[in-house]
C-alpha cells in the first residue's frame, strides 16, 4: 500500500486537492479534521489542554480563538501544544492506517498541513505538495472572517517557504486555475502511481 503525504501551505487549496483524492476513491485521513475532533467536547485533548492552556478550554472544548491568542501572545508555548496534540493525531492516523490495509485499499492519503515541520516527510512513500502563486495565495487567506496581513504573516513564518516544499515534493498541484484543472493533475498522479505499484509488484 502506497502512502501519500499531501501538503502545502496556508490558502493554497489543499483541502480541496484532499477532496479530489477522495473523489478518485482514495481514503483520506485530515489531520486537521481529527484535531477538530479532539478539540470537541468528550475530545481526548479537552483534558490535557486544560492543565497548561486553561484560558483556551471554554465549555468543555478548546477555544480555538483563544488558543490562537494564547499562542500569539506566548509564542513559546507552541512547543508544548505539539507535544500533547502531536501523539493523540499519530494514535488516530495508524488507526486510519490499520482499517485501510484490512479493507485492501492500494493507497492511502494523509492530509498533513505541517509535514515536513513535524518532520513526517520520512513517513510516507509518495509527497504530493499543493501549490499556488504568492499573489493568489494572498488573495485567498485575506478573503476569510478575521484574517489579516500580520495574522497571516505569522502564519507563513511558523511555515516551510512553498518553494522549499514544491523542491522537496515528488509531485506538484498547481491550483491557480481551475478544480477541473486540479482534478487532472490528480488523476495523472494516481495513474502514475498504479503503474509504479504495479511494476513493483511483478
Amino acid at each position: 500500500m502506497i502512502t501519500i503525504g499531501l501538503t502545502g501551505s496556508i490558502g493554497m487549496g489543499k483541502s480541496t486537492t484532499a477532496s479530489l483524492f477522495a473523489q478518485e476513491g482514495v481514503p483520506v485521513f485530515d489531520a486537521d479534521a481529527a484535531v477538530a475532533q479532539m478539540y470537541a467536547p468528550g475530545g481526548e485533548a479537552v483534558p490535557l489542554l486544560r492543565e497548561v492552556f486553561a484560558d483556551a478550554v471554554v465549555d468543555g472544548q478548546v477555544d480555538r480563538g483563544a488558543l490562537s491568542n494564547h499562542l500569539n501572545t506566548h509564542p513559546e508555548d507552541f512547543a508544548k501544544l505539539e507535544s500533547i496534540v502531536h501523539p493523540l493525531v499519530a494514535a488516530r492516523r495508524a488507526a486510519f492506517l490499520e482499517r485501510a490495509d484490512k479493507d485492501g485499499a492500494w493507497c492511502v492519503l494523509f492530509d498533513i498541513p505541517l509535514l515536513f515541520e513535524t518532520g513526517m516527510e520520512g513517513h510516507v512513500d509518495v509527497i504530493v505538495v499543493v501549490s499556488a502563486p504568492a499573489d493568489i495565495q494572498r488573495e485567498r487567506v485575506l478573503a476569510r472572517d478575521g484574517m489579516h496581513e500580520d495574522k497571516l504573516d505569522m502564519i507563513l513564518s511558523r511555515q516551510t517557504p512553498d518553494a522549499l516544499k514544491r523542491e522537496r515534493g515528488d509531485y506538484v498541484v498547481d491550483t491557480s486555475k481551475s478544480v477541473d484543472d486540479a482534478r487532472r493533475q490528480v488523476r495523472a498522479i494516481l495513474e502514475d502511481l498504479r503503474k509504479q505499484s504495479h511494476n513493483q509488484a511483478l
